[in-house]
Parts: structure tokens; C-alpha cells; sequence
């Protein structure tokens, strides 16, 4: 490699740490003074606070807004180098500009590559320590607040429930029915079930089952039934914010299980998942927009390129927003829903790249 691109990936990393640095202490600072309150009325430890949320907090943060410090370190740097004509002296030499761009997708490449591994391997162990802290110190004691709960515990096994009580962990108004080959083998009714966490079963009561064996149908009632059931009061005390504790195989197996369940936040869970991917990829993305604009000299100068690329990064953030919603509360894939934005900004990088000054 010649010394020009040594050049570029220093610039490159020591702007990039620079700035997520300079950054995080300020969303820090930010952090305190809103949770300042939280920290006192709960009587956190200031050992916890610092090891146990701040110490995790960093690195989580960090990778999840990556891709945009990249790109504000890019058009920060490569604007200063055509601010001063060293863009313009380098393609006046003979080199192409694809060569010039050669060292930035080196470090763009490492860094997302970094950026995946955090995100789906080391970061998730990390995040268990500090949403434990969130949920002892932070927040409020979750309880869960569905209606009319429909559930696949297995194949052929589908359960109903009006409501749950998280609280004392007691299911009403519970249906159990088991199918087999489309058709209904049998059916169990009862007024509420209760956890008895002594012996790891459920507890049946006022309950009525219906048995349909060949033509026959046998009906059995009673006041109260211990019985094992594929559910946990764990599957009704599971607050979004888990998934963040799962690496990335974790995560597969568990959307596969709940997906089974026909768990109502199955489409969060894949947009977790494919955020893991789509965003250490759009980290090469905003790289290629970003040296594609900066590297032209305009008489704004390194304050026309910010501006431009402040705009950039939101509408990224933007678009990002309005297809996961669609995501959520419509019929869009989650897949396509986080990778709209990166095919957008792909079609937006080429269009640029073919335009930037050779």
C-alpha cells in the first residue's frame, strides 16, 4: 500500500474515534441529568451505575448509531482534504478515483465487519448486565397488559386465554385445544389457570374437557387439575428489550420458537435481527455517498458538506423510522422493511459516484 493510503485510513479512524468519542460524552452527560432522578429515588449503587449501566451503555450505543458517525467521519475529513486541494492534487497525479477510494472501503469494510461482530456476539452478554440494572433501578415492574391471547404451545396444540395477570401469574377464561389432521381431538375449558411454581405445573380449576374419539363425544369436568402445559408465566414477563441479550443464533432459534407461539411481537424480534446485518452494511454504504460528495471543493467549504451530510444522516434515520412502522403496525416484511433503506441509499451512492469528480 503507498503512503497516501496509510494517510487516508489514519484520517479516517483517528476522526472516526474522535467523533464517536467526543459524541457519546455528550449523550452521557444527557443521560445523567435525565436519569439523575431515577439513579437517587432508586438509591442505585454508584459502583452499578458506572460498571453495571455506563460501562455496558457505551459500547451498545456506540455500535447501534456506527454507521452514522462513519459517515459524518468521512465527509468530515475527505471535505477538509478538498478544502485544501489535496483531493484535486491526488487525481491530477494519474490516480483514479476509484483508487482514491480504495483505503476508504478498506476501513469502511473493517469497521462494519467489527460492527457486525459487536452487534451479534459480544455486545448481547453486555446488554444482559445492563437491562438488569435498567429493570431493578430504571424501570417500572413490567406487567402485561394483552387481551384475547391466542398461542401455538406446539404443532397440533393451540391455546386461548382472555386475559393474564402477571402479576400473580393467572391466566382467564383458558381454552386448550389439541388438533390433529384438521381435526379436534379435544378441548379443555376452565375459568383460570394458576402457576404453582413449587411444582412447576399449572393448576387447573373449574375445568371441563371435551373428548372426541370416533364419532363419540366423552365429556369430563372438576374442580381442580394439576397438568403440564408447553407455557411459562417467563413467556408473559418478556419485555422487548431481551432480544438484546441474544447473540445472533440465539435470537434465530428463539424467533423460530415464537414464531410457532404466534407471539404478537414476532415482527419486532425479526426487525432486531435484520438491523444486525442491514446496519454494518449500510456503514460501506454511507461511506461511498460520503467521500462521493465531500471530495468535490465548493466555496461552502467543510460547512456545505456537514450540512449535507447532517441531511443525509436524518432522512436515513427517517426512512429507517417510517418502513419499520409500516413493519409493524401493516403488512410489510420485516426483512424488507430494514433493508429499504440501504437499497434506497445504494441506488442514491451509485448515482453520486458516477457524478463525483474524476
Amino acid at each position: 500500500m503507498k503512503k497516501l493510503d496509510w494517510y487516508i485510513i489514519k484520517k479516517f479512524l483517528s476522526t472516526f474515534f474522535f467523533t464517536i468519542s467526543l459524541i457519546l460524552v455528550i449523550v452521557i452527560v444527557f443521560d445523567i441529568s435525565e436519569k439523575i432522578d431515577d439513579f437517587l429515588d432508586s438509591e442505585a449503587p454508584l459502583e452499578a451505575i458506572i460498571f453495571d449501566y455506563y460501562l455496558n451503555f457505551i459500547p451498545f450505543f456506540a455500535n447501534l448509531f456506527s454507521p452514522l458517525f462513519i459517515f459524518i467521519s468521512v465527509i468530515f475529513f475527505t471535505s477538509k482534504m478538498a478544502n485544501n486541494t489535496e483531493v484535486i492534487a491526488i487525481l491530477n497525479s494519474g490516480m483514479s478515483f476509484w483508487r482514491f477510494l480504495l483505503p476508504f472501503m478498506i476501513v469502511a469494510i473493517l469497521l462494519a465487519s467489527a460492527s457486525f461482530v459487536l452487534g451479534n456476539f459480544v455486545i448481547p452478554p453486555a446488554n444482559t448486565t445492563r437491562i438488569d440494572f435498567e429493570n431493578k433501578y430504571i424501570k417500572n415492574k413490567f406487567r402485561f397488559k394483552r387481551k384475547d391471547i391466542h398461542l401455538q404451545l406446539q404443532k397440533g396444540q393451540y391455546a386461548y386465554m382472555e386475559s393474564y395477570n402477571s402479576t400473580k401469574d393467572i391466566a382467564y377464561k383458558f381454552a386448550l385445544e389439541n388438533i390433529q389432521d384438521g381435526q379436534l381431538q379435544s378441548k379443555l375449558n376452565a375459568n383460570y389457570i394458576i402457576w404453582d411454581s413449587t411444582s412447576g405445573k399449572w393448576q387447573v380449576n373449574k375445568w371441563q374437557i371435551r373428548e372426541f374419539l370416533d364419532e363419540k363425544e366423552k365429556l369430563s369436568k372438576g374442580g381442580k387439575l394439576d397438568t403440564l402445559i408447553n407455557l411459562k408465566p417467563s413467556d408473559f414477563k418478556t419485555r422487548l428489550s431481551k432480544v438484546e441479550t441474544m447473540n445472533y443464533f440465539e435470537l434465530n432459534d428463539y424467533i423460530k420458537e415464537e414464531e410457532i407461539k404466534g407471539t404478537a411481537n414476532i415482527v419486532f424480534h425479526k426487525i432486531e435481527m435484520h438491523k444486525r446485518i442491514a446496519f454494518p452494511f449500510a456503514s460501506i454504504i454511507l461511506t461511498i455517498i460520503g467521500v462521493s460528495v465531500a471530495s468535490r471543493k465548493t466555496r461552502g467549504g467543510i460547512g456545505l458538506h456537514l450540512g449535507a451530510g447532517l441531511l443525509i444522516s436524518f432522512s436515513y434515520i427517517l426512512f429507517m423510522q417510517i418502513s419499520t412502522t409500516y413493519a409493524t403496525n401493516g403488512n410489510l416484511s420485516a426483512a424488507l422493511a430494514v433493508w429499504i433503506p440501504n437499497i434506497i441509499y445504494t441506488i442514491l451512492g451509485g448515482i453520486l459516484l458516477i457524478k463525483a469528480p474524476k
